[in-house]
C-alpha cells in the first residue's frame, strides 16, 4: 500500500511531499516484512478500557534539586501519573487533537511503532484528530517541515526497523531564536501536543520545550519517549529504553555462530560510549571468556597495562588445556573509562583547541610526563585516532578509535615477552570485530515492538489528559511496589508518565548551570553485574558458550526479555 500525502491545508511552513521513491511500499516487501506488518500487538489492558489519571506524590530531581527548580519553575515538582481502569473515561473522547511527533538522535529499532502507537490512540480515543510528523528531527520543528501521517502512510512502517518514516536528526533547540521558531511552528499547526522520541539529551530538550510553552501560556503539551540502544536512559519508573533489547540480540548473534570460533581469540567491541550495558547484556546472554566492563575499570582505576595483563593471564591459563582461542567483549567507550587515558585525552583536547599540531612533534612537549609516556606507549594507529577531529561537543569520537585492535597489539606484545621468558609457547592469533550500527538495524524484537506501541499509546493518553513535561513510561507507578511488571504478561503492564525533571541533574558549562538527564551507568552493586561477576571466572577457563541464535518472532526465544531487565526487576535470568 503506497503512502499518501495530504495537501498543505493553508498553514505556513513547508508541507513535505517527497517523491514516491522515498516512501516504503508493502507491495515489494519480503514475506517476513509483510508478516511483521500484519503482526497484531497486544496492549496493556488499561489501554483497552476506560481509564483515569492518578497522580503520585510530588517529585524532586536526580541531583541539585534547587538548581533544577530554578531552571524549570513551571515543570519542577510535578507528580508522576498513572493510567488506572475506570468506569468511564475522564478525558474528552470526542475532542479532536492535533499532535506533532519528532524522532531525535540515532535510530533505535521500534521508533516507528511509537509513532504508530500515538496514531492508534488518536484513532481509538480521539477520532478526527490529526498527527503530524516533523521531518529530519528537531530541525523539522524549527523549519516547520512536516507531513501529515495518515493510516496509509504509516501502514508500511509498522513493526519495521529504521527511522525513515520521518527521519531523525541531532539538532537541538537551544537558542532564544530557535525556541521562538518552535513556538511559531506549533502555533501555525495549532498543536495540542508534541511527542519527542529520543535519548537523554533529546528528552532534556523536550522538558525545556514544555517549560517554554508553559511560560508562554501556550496549550501545547510535550511528552517524551525513552529511546537509546545504549540502555543508559532508565530509572525505577522508566525501567528500560526501547531499542536496547533489539540491539543486544543483533550484536550477540554476529559473534556467536562463527566457524572460526576455535581458531582465533576474537576481540569484539560493542556499542556504548558512556555506559557498558550492551556489553554486559551480551555477556550474560553468551558467556564469553573475558568481558571488560568500563565502569569497573574506572572504579578500580585500572591502567591499560592492568587490562592487558588481565587478558594475557587468562590466555596463558587457557593455553595449558589447549584452549588457544576465545571471545573477549569490550565496550565502545572503554578507552574513556581508563583514568590515565582520560587525563591524556583532556590534555590533547586543550592542545587541539588552542595550538597547532606540527609534524615534527614539538607539540608533545606540552603533554605532562605521564601523558607523554602513555601516548608513546600506544600503537601508532591509536595515536592517530586520538588526534582526530572532535565531535560537536568536544568529545573524542570513540567509535573511530579501534580499541579492539589496540588491545590485540598490546596482548600480542605481552605474550611475545612471556614467550621469551618461557611462560607461553603457543602462537597467538587475534581477530578484531566492531559491531556498531549493526545493532541499530533490522526489525525490532517482539518486546521492543510491543513496548514501543504501548509507549506511543500512553503518550497520546497523557497529552489528551493535559499532562506535559513527562516521559511516557510503561510500568511507571506512583506506588513503587507496582514498578517492575515489564516481565509480566503485556496485559498486566502499567502505563503512565514520569516527571522529566525528576531524572535531571545539572552540569556547569561555560559558567552556567545546564540541565542534563543523568545517564544510568552499569551499577557494580546491581543485580546484572553481580550475576556476571559470580560466573566470569568459570567462563574464563571453561567453554560455557551459549548461542541464542538470531532474533525470533515466533517459537522458542521469541518473547525472551533481556537478562538485564529481568535481573533489575527482581526476576531470575
Amino acid at each position: 500500500m503506497a503512502p499518501s500525502f495530504s495537501t498543505n491545508g493553508g498553514f505556513g511552513g513547508e508541507r513535505v511531499t517527497p517523491p514516491s521513491v522515498t516512501g516504503r511500499f508493502a507491495s515489494v516487501y519480503s514475506e517476513v516484512q509483510n508478516s511483521r506488518i500484519l503482526h497484531t500487538l497486544p496492549l496493556p489492558s488499561v489501554l483497552e478500557t476506560p481509564f483515569k489519571i492518578v497522580d503520585g506524590s510530588q517529585s524532586s530531581a536526580a541531583g541539585n534539586p534547587d538548581e533544577i527548580a530554578k531552571l524549570f519553575p513551571n515543570m519542577f515538582g510535578q507528580p508522576s501519573a498513572m493510567l488506572v481502569p475506570s468506569d468511564s473515561d475522564t478525558v474528552q473522547t470526542n475532542q479532536e487533537l492535533k499532535i506533532g511527533v519528532v524522532l531525535s538522535g540515532g535510530q533505535a529499532p521500534g521508533g516507528h511503532n511509537v509513532i504508530s502507537g500515538v496514531f492508534d490512540y488518536l484513532q481509538d480515543r480521539a477520532k478526527g484528530s490529526t498527527l503530524y510528523g516533523f521531518k529530519g528531527g528537531p530541525a523539522g520543528i524549527m523549519k516547520c517541515k512536516y507531513v501529515e501521517l495518515t493510516a496509509d502512510y504509516i501502514y508500511p512502517y509498522r513493526n519495521q526497523g529504521g527511522f525513515d518514516m520521518i527521519r531523525s536528526g541531532r539538532d537541538k533547540i537551544e537558542t532564544p531564536e530557535q525556541f521562538k521558531q518552535a513556538e511559531e511552528t506549533v502555533q501555525k499547526l495549532d498543536l495540542d501536543g508534541l511527542v519527542v522520541i529520543g535519548g537523554d539529551d533529546s528528552n532534556t530538550n523536550a522538558c525545556l520545550l514544555a517549560e517554554y510553552f508553559r511560560s508562554k501560556n501556550m496549550k501545547t503539551r510535550v511528552i517524551g519517549c525513552p529511546k537509546t540502544i545504549d540502555g543508559d536512559l532508565k530509572c525505577k519508573e522508566v525501567p528500560t529504553s526501547f531499542g536496547f533489547d533489539t540491539a543486544c540480540k543483533n550484536c550477540k548473534y554476529n559473534y556467536c555462530d562463527n566457524k572460526n570460533m576455535f581458531q582465533y581469540l576474537k576481540v569484539v567491541r560493542l556499542m556504548g560510549r558512556a555506559a557498558s550495558h550492551i556489553t554486559l547484556e551480551c555477556a550474560l546472554q553468551t558467556h564469553p571468556n573475558i568481558t571488560i566492563i568500563g565502569e569497573e575499570v574506572a572504579a578500580k582505576k585500572l591502567t591499560l597495562k592492568n587490562v592487558t595483563d588481565y587478558i594475557v593471564d587468562i590466555i596463558c591459563k587457557r593455553s595449558v588445556v589447549n584452549y588457544n582461542y576465545g571471545v573477549i567483549l569490550i565496550p565502545e567507550g572503554l578507552i574513556d573509562f581508563i583514568p590515565e587515558v582520560q587525563h591524556l585525552i583532556a590534555e590533547l583536547n586543550e592542545i587541539l583547541a588552542h595550538d597547532t599540531v606540527d609534524e615534527g612533534g614539538l607539540w608533545k612537549k606540552k603533554l605532562t610526563d605521564r601523558s607523554l609516556k602513555l601516548f608513546e606507549f600506544l600503537p601508532k594507529a591509536i595515536q592517530e585516532q586520538l588526534m582526530l577531529e572532535r565531535d560537536p561537543h568536544g568529545n573524542v569520537q570513540v567509535a573511530k578509535i579501534e580499541t579492539e585492535k589496540m588491545l590485540i597489539q598490546m596482548v600480542e606484545t605481552e605474550l611475545q615477552k612471556r614467550k621469551q621468558e618461557g611462560r607461553y609457547k603457543y602462537e597467538f592469533r587475534g581477530q578484531s570485530h566492531f559491531f556498531g550500527y549493526e545493532g541499530r538495524c533490522g526489525f525490532p524484537t517482539n518486546f521492543d515492538s510491543t513496548y514501543c506501541c504501548a509507549l506511543g499509546y500512553g503518550a497520546g493518553a497523557l497529552i489528551q489528559s493535559g499532562k506535559t513535561g513527562l516521559i511516557s513510561s510503561v510500568c511507571a507507578s506512583p506506588n513503587a511496589l507496582l514498578v517492575g511488571n515489564l516481565c509480566a504478561p503485556v496485559k498486566e503492564w502499567t502505563v503512565g508518565g514520569t516527571a522529566l525533571t525528576s531524572l535531571m541533574d545539572v552540569e556547569r558549562r561555560h559558567g552556567k548551570f545546564k540541565p542534563v538527564i543523568k545517564k544510568a551507568m552499569v551499577e557494580l552493586e546491581g543485580a546484572p553485574f553481580k550475576k556476571f561477576a559470580s560466573m566470569r571466572d568459570d567462563w574464563a577457563l571453561n567453554n560455557r558458550y551459549i548461542s541464542p541464535g538470531p532474533i525470533q518472532f515466533s517459537g522458542p526465544g521469541s518473547d525472551a526479555i533481556s537478562h538485564t531487565l529481568l535481573l533489575e526487576l527482581g526476576a531470575q535470568a
